[in-house]
Formats: C-alpha cells, structure tokens, sequence
C-alpha cells in the first residue's frame, strides 16, 4: 500500500507540498503547535459540512491528497 502524500494551497497560493500528516507538518513548518491549527470547514452544494483544511494564525490552507496519474494505455 502506498502512503498517502497531501499538499497545501494558502489563500495567497503559496504551496507546501509533501505532507504526510497535513496538520502536523503544516504546523511545523509554519513553527507552530499542532494543537494552534484549527480545522476549516466548507458548506458543500448537497447541504453537507465538509473538512477542507487548517487555519494557523492569519493564513488558512486548503488540503489536497497528491494521487499519481496512472493513465493506461
């Protein structure tokens, strides 16, 4: 089974990219206590509430799992 790897999109675009615990590393990199990142949450057209990422500080990030594109031929 392959790990599973995220990436990081902040509301100016600036990208972190190999995250393998988004809000662990989020936080580290940011010098920041995982316990400071509060999750986001977004209202979803079919009326549910979807988890979409962290806020640390001022910035907010949306989260993305990186999947490899396996096209077959």
């Amino acid at each position: 089974m392959e790990k599973k790897v995220y990436m990081a999109i902040d509301q100016y675009g600036e990208t972190l990219h190999g995250l393998e615990h988004p809000r662990k590393d989020i936080a580290n990199r940011l010098g920041y206590s995982s316990s400071s990142l509060h999750k986001l949450y977004v209202d979803g057209q079919d009326g549910e509430v979807y988890h979409v990422g962290y806020s640390a500080g001022c910035r907010w990030f949306d989260v993305y799992e990186v999947v490899p594109m396996r096209v077959k031929q």
